[in-house]
Order: C-alpha cells, then structure tokens, then sequence
C-alpha cells in the first residue's frame, strides 16, 4: 500500500534569518544533491543549454557534474565555471559495439558518487544514461528533448532502431523535459514520452553576449561592404541543417536581388558540397568556418534563414531573434512555438528552396515590416529565454521529484 503524494507546496516559508550568517556561530555545511548531466553532443545547441543549464543550477543546493563525449567544445568552459567534467573513454555520437563499455563506466561512475539525479540528453546520451541510473539505483532520472533523432530522411533500418531505443527507454525516467511545446507533444504522439509527465521548458541563450540589434562590427567581422544586403545562418554544415537548401535559395534569391551576399556561420562535413553546388548554380556562398563568436555574429545579417530538415527548437535562430534580425524558418519540431507567421517571422516547409526563397524576397521587399518582426522577435526572446528562467523551471522539476517545497516570499519580507 503506497503513501499519497506529498503536496510539497502546502509546506511554509523557511523564516528569514535575523542576523547575518557571517555573525553567527559556526554552522554545519548542509549536504547538497548530487546531481549528474550525461549527454552524447557537448557542442552546439543541446551542449550550450546543458552548460547553461549546470551553470546556473544553484551552487548552495546543487552539486552538478557533467559526462560526455571526449573532445567537445564545452569542456573547458564547465570545468572554469566549476562543473565536475568526466569525459568518458570510448563514448562516441554513434552506436559502436564500445557502447556497453561505456554502459559500465557510467554505472561505476554513478554508484561511486552516489547522484540523487540523473539528468540525460540527446539520444544515445539518453539512453545509456537512463539506463545506467536505472541499473546503479538512482533515486530521480530526467530526460530533456532537445530534439527528436529519427526522421524520414535517415536509413529506415536506423530510424526503426533509434525509435526502438527511445520508446524502451521512455519508463527509464521520472521526468521528461522538452526545449519546446510542440516538441513535447511529438514526445507523446511517437510514445518516446509517457502523457502528463513532459514539461516544456525554453533553452535558454547567453543573452548578454549578443547583440540586441544589427552590429556593424558584425557585419565588418563578416567581410562585407555595408552597401550589400547579406543573407546567411549560423549552424554546422550536416545534413539535419539542410545546406545545399540554402545554396539553392541563395541562387534564386540573387537572381532578383543582384545586390546581395549569403555567407554560412560554421563549418562541417558538408561544407565541400555546398562549395561545389554554389559554384555550379554561379552564387558565392561564402562560409565562415567553426567561430567562437558565431552566436554575436547574426546580428551582421539583415535576413537570417534557417533551413533545417528537424530542430527542437533551433539555437541559432533563437540567438538571431534576440538581435531583432528579420527571419525565414522551416516549419520542424518545435520552430512554429517560436516564430509566429507575419509577427516574429516567417515560416516555409522543409526541402522547399523556392518557397524559402520568395520569403527571403518579401523580406527585402518590405523592409519596414521586416524590421517590425525582428523586433518582435527580440522582444519574444529576451522576455521568455532567460538563463534564470529555465533554471528555475529545471530546479521546479527537481524540488517536485524530490519533495522539496517551493521558496516562497516571506510575508512582511
């Protein structure tokens, strides 16, 4: 016979202190939960929010450590911010034959330090890492979505096997988390997530490390002339991206609008394809290479366009927004939560370069209704994708797994 469920938020206020803790006698060091993020990708859109997310998780309440792939970006950043980095040996993006070693090794690692939660990301990432909660007896298991992996453009066989993974493992975790609503509900319709049990919370970006609206230093960064209208994205050059889309809306694009420049923030596997392509199709695509200022350099653009074939939510579309640049996006996943047609944006379908196009030209055609949605944009973005915000949503979760009630303001405080 179990017990009802505690109504955490019934229970008061701690009091405020009347003194300052510095004028007390010594105190004990309160005991912190242990907390531990596994995740496949360290890099880009699901590596920042899960460094944002260690980073701003409180330090008084919270001891947070990360695990992943060796060799990503985020690495050295955790670790000056006084994250516990343990990058595991063997761990790679794919499924390998290595994975059950590594299966091991966050077990022994999790029994070790006795984590109270478990919080996974990505899928492979996910799924060893729920696993390996389950298996070393963790008390509270999380999921985020950051983005659903299988889609119709893979290999049958992979997209059966992904979507086999996620659906065994969707009773592996307490909570589930997703970067976005409509993402969330995808989650539920492909049974990856049970009902009632996924909460969408916004990814949060470095606000402050962007600009909040067009940089010239930006555009200069970027090597073109001010007198030019330049059209470009900031991503990897993968296919989930959709590349040679925007090479090819770039050629229609300057066949109406001659005064224009496309230039890729980023690089990757496909970066020779889109030279070639761009070459054949007679429009200069320029790309930039992997830059440490890509999320600061969208706001040289005076039309951002996002091309991708699937995104939770798209992190470089989310950081042009908060520098109020007028925008072009594939309707995917979670991208209609955050661009709303003729108000912060405008939506095209997948793999449609033509239609990505013509929303490019009515942007440069309407320059002043262009410049409202990218205010919009901003306005949408700094108010709603906070680091506070999502970490306070995050910690929510966590307090309500844990029984642990809500802060409240003190009367009279």
């Amino acid at each position: 016979m179990g017990f009802p469920a505690t109504e955490t938020s019934a229970w008061p206020a701690p009091p405020v202190p009347v003194v300052t803790p510095r004028a007390l006698p010594a105190q004990p060091q309160l005991p912190r939960t242990k907390v531990l993020h596994v995740i496949t990708r360290f890099y880009a859109g699901a590596g920042l929010n899960t460094l944002l997310t260690a980073l701003g998780t409180d330090p008084d309440r919270y001891e947070v450590w990360v695990a992943g792939v060796p060799g990503d970006d985020l690495w050295e950043r955790a670790e000056a911010g006084g994250i516990r980095t343990v990058q595991i040996p063997g761990f790679r993006e794919v499924l390998t034959p290595a994975d059950a070693a590594v299966l091991w090794q966050l077990v022994r690692l999790i029994r070790r330090e006795r984590f109270t939660i478990v919080h996974t990301h990505c899928a492979k990432g996910g799924f060893l890492g729920r696993l390996a909660a389950r298996l070393a007896g963790v008390p509270v298991v999380v999921h985020t979505f950051h983005a659903i992996s299988f889609h119709d453009h893979m290999p049958r066989w992979r997209r059966v096997l992904y979507r086999t993974l996620e659906r065994r493992a969707r009773r592996l975790a307490d909570a589930y988390i997703a970067v976005a609503p409509r993402l969330a509900t995808e989650a539920i319709e492909q049974r990856l997530a049970p009902p009632g049990r996924v909460e969408a919370v916004p990814s949060a970006l470095d606000l402050a490390s962007i600009p909040e609206d067009f940089d010239p230093d930006c555009r200069r960064a970027l090597g073109v002339p001010e007198d030019i209208t330049l059209i470009g994205t900031v991503g990897r050059i993968v296919p989930q991206k959709a590349p040679l889309d925007f090479v090819r809306m770039a050629a229609l694009v300057h066949a109406r609008h001659p005064d224009t420049a496309f230039v890729i923030v980023g690089d990757g596997p496909l970066a020779d394809d889109v030279r070639r392509l761009a070459a054949a199709l007679g429009v200069d695509v320029r790309i930039t290479g992997w830059r440490s200022d890509a999320a600061r350099l969208a706001a040289g653009l005076d039309v951002f366009v996002f091309s991708s074939l699937y995104e939770g939510l798209g992190r470089g579309l989310s950081e042009a927004l908060a520098a109020a640049r007028p925008a072009v996006a594939t309707a995917v996943n979670g991208v209609p939560d955050l661009m709303a047609p003729g108000a912060t944006g405008l939506l095209v379908a997948p793999s449609d370069p033509e239609n990505l196009a013509r929303a490019v030209g009515w942007l440069l055609d309407h320059p002043v209704e262009a410049a409202e949605m990218g205010r919009r944009g901003r306005a949408r973005v700094r108010e709603g994708f906070s680091q506070d915000i999502m970490c306070s949503a995050i910690e929510s979760c966590y307090r309500r797994l844990l029984a642990v009630p809500e802060p409240r303001p003190t009367p009279g405080s």
